[in-house]
């Protein structure tokens, strides 16, 4: 019993000294408990959040439902990211917005869109404010870039087929991985697990709606919300793989690839 509240407690302390910390969410509802971690981490009432709507087919209305969420969530400041296509403009008011952030947030919608704005002087500033502890978070196409190969959602899903997927460089924050959204609601299962059979030394993480996968550090992950995230590991057999459940307050090893609790 001591043996396990010294890891619960050692564990926490992982969480709380993170200084890369991830939230992404698998897409629908945004439920309370998942805003309200981001935001505490972010700064909790001093958090200043940075929305990047640029996925969004409406990005204006994307950008009023995340600042309403953000501010019920205890956000002081929310602020919209100039609107895409950037000129040079637009990118220098961009990266003055992301002095001023503690945290970023991506929005829903075609997550090529988000990736085709971000040229290598964008994409290493992004990977700079993320190391040096800006909070990063992201809802649908907003998470499916988090993996260095983004699932764009071309392709054929009714078969277990990697080479039937297509995939395409993504904001790459969490290696390793390969992540997948809206996954148990539109029933994705196939797509990720033929990417991960294909690349078998890649996690696969499949992200529910109503739910995020917070992650310290880039090891430490916590499920939060009202559904289920899938872990997929492909890496330990050849004929088989190895598949995760988890629901809200598990929390599971990227590295060490093995559940905690």
């Amino acid at each position: 019993m001591l043996c396990r509240m010294l890891i619960v407690v050692l564990i926490l302390s992982q969480a709380v000294y993170a200084r890369e910390r991830l939230v992404m969410i698998g897409g629908g509802a945004r439920p309370d408990v998942v805003m309200k971690r981001y935001v505490e981490l972010a700064g909790g009432n001093k958090a200043r959040v940075l929305i990047v709507p640029w996925a969004s087919e409406e990005p204006q209305e994307s950008y009023e439902a995340l600042r309403r969420d953000l501010l019920a969530a205890g956000a002081s400041e929310v602020f919209c990211a100039p609107e895409a296509p950037l000129d040079e403009f637009k990118k220098q008011q961009l990266l003055r917005q992301l002095d001023n952030a503690t945290a970023v947030f991506f929005a829903g919608g075609d997550q090529r869109k988000i990736m085709k704005e971000l040229d290598d002087a964008l994409y290493d500033r992004f990977h700079e404010c993320y190391k040096t502890g800006k909070v990063f978070g992201g809802t649908s196409a907003g998470t499916a870039i988090m993996s260095e190969q983004m699932i764009t959602g071309d392709g054929q899903f009714d078969v277990i087929d990697g080479d039937s997927v297509q995939v395409s460089k993504g904001l790459g924050l969490l290696p390793g991985t390969i992540v997948d959204q809206h996954f148990i609601k539109r029933m994705r299962e196939n797509r990720l697990f033929g990417l991960v059979l294909k690349y078998r030394d890649r996690l696969g993480l499949g992200i529910d709606e109503a739910t995020a996968l917070v992650v310290y550090d880039n090891k430490l992950a916590e499920v939060v919300g009202t559904s289920y995230v899938m872990v997929v590991d492909a890496r330990f057999r050849k004929d088989a793989l190895l598949v995760y459940l988890l629901k809200h307050g598990q929390r599971f090893d990227l590295r060490k690839r093995k559940l905690i609790n």
